[in-house]
């Protein structure tokens, strides 16, 4: 395995020892709080369990203006996106120093964690802007990471922080949900040293299926990391729960034992393509990932990128940057003429019928109707999962 981004070990921000989380659970029912957002409540979950290792809290605006023009911090750490507390009101904390964050998430409002206030900054609408246009390519409010970033509000609250829970993660997605820490704990175990992260927030098809096996081939990978978002996504987007099953019904069927580890990540979908593409490196490193995936329109969204803009700009950024390294991936597709799934750029010598490509649209009614798409687009035990949930919806 590799090191972490920005340091010799893994520090993660949740506080592991049960005597001092209790007394910090403690002391925080009588510090001031405030409700925070939910992407500021996946930041906290996400710098916890040590996937954005080295950052010890929350940037101040300077920090974060100087990631989203730059990629680094003003320090000289490289990080592709802003990790901001922003808030629309602050009066509940007033002149505090020590404030408890409360996760919007769960029911009740309880402490997600403590945060030692060193700064309490209004970012301007210049400012909201770059950071903006920078981080999403965009300044369009239909994009959903754009609306979600720009509605949360624009006071920053920076420094750092001490985890005391993982919000509704770990008891949602028991066994699935996985702190970086623990990944790498298992990956020892099987004794993994190269490994290739799958990102998806999507069920996995069959060419999906096919990539993480030609990636593994390719690499002579000891193992794969099938790694999950189980946060916030768009609208339309299918549930958590359900990719979950589906995921792992694929890997319990398709491939050797011990090959593949099936896991999740507590973040909010940013939809940010290019950008996000690089942070998912930097969290797969600190998971101990040697390599990531990175095929088309990673973590994008409509047409606001370009199908290889997330593998383009790994040419842009310090070849010291990151130790990970990225499997760079074209479409895959069942090949009628090869009777295989193949990558679109490996076979020049096929057209567009050559392929079985379906439309997501197409895809949704077949499922809807309860018609399987065909096996050389899905496996059938992962139409059955994805079946029984549309015909469910569809029902209400």
């Amino acid at each position: 395995m590799i090191k972490p981004h920005g340091s010799e070990k893994l520090n993660p921000l949740y506080v592991m020892n049960d005597n001092q989380r209790a007394e910090l659970t403690k002391e925080a029912e009588g510090l001031p709080s405030i409700l925070i957002s939910s992407a500021a409540a996946a930041n906290a979950v996400m710098l916890g369990g040590g996937y954005f290792n080295p950052l010890t809290g929350y940037m101040n605006v300077a920090d974060a203006i100087s990631v989203s023009e730059n990629m680094r911090t003003v320090s000289g750490l490289f990080w592709p996106t802003p990790v901001l507390n922003v808030v629309k009101d602050v009066s509940d904390i007033k002149d505090a120093k020590r404030i408890a964050l409360r996760d919007p998430n769960v029911a009740g409002n309880p402490v997600l964690a403590i945060q030692e206030v060193e700064a309490i900054e209004k970012i301007s609408d210049d400012q909201m802007k770059l950071m903006t246009e920078k981080v999403f390519g965009t300044l369009d409010s239909e994009h959903p990471g754009v609306s979600a970033f720009n509605s949360v509000g624009n006071i920053a609250i920076s420094g750092p922080i001490k985890v005391l829970n993982y919000s509704y993660f770990e008891k949602d997605f028991v066994g699935t949900y996985k702190t970086a820490y623990e990944i790498r704990d298992e990956m020892a175990e099987l004794r993994w040293e190269k490994v290739v992260a799958f990102q998806t927030r999507n069920p996995m098809h069959l060419a999906h299926e096919e990539l993480c096996r030609m990636a593994y081939k390719a690499v002579n990978a000891d193992g794969i990391l099938i790694h999950m978002l189980l946060g916030k996504l768009k609208a339309g987007d299918i549930p958590a729960d359900v990719r979950d099953a589906a995921i792992r019904k694929m890997v319990e069927v398709y491939f050797e034992p011990n090959t593949v580890l099936v896991t999740g990540y507590g973040f909010d979908m940013l939809y940010a393509g290019p950008r996000e593409a690089v942070l998912h490196a930097v969290f797969r490193q600190n998971c101990g990932c040697t390599h990531l995936i990175v095929g088309r329109d990673h973590a994008g969204v409509g047409d606001y990128y370009g199908p290889f803009d997330a593998q383009t700009i790994f040419d842009d950024i310090p070849k010291d940057a990151l130790l990970i390294e990225i499997f760079r991936a074209d479409h895959t597709a069942w090949s009628k003429k090869l009777g295989k799934v193949v990558m679109m750029r490996d076979v020049p010598d096929h057209t567009k019928d050559d392929f079985i490509l379906l439309s997501g649209t197409k895809v949704r009614a077949m499922l809807s109707s309860g018609q399987a798409p065909p096996p050389e687009f899905s496996r059938p035990e992962v139409a059955k999962i994805l079946m029984d949930y549309y015909q469910s919806i569809d029902a209400k």
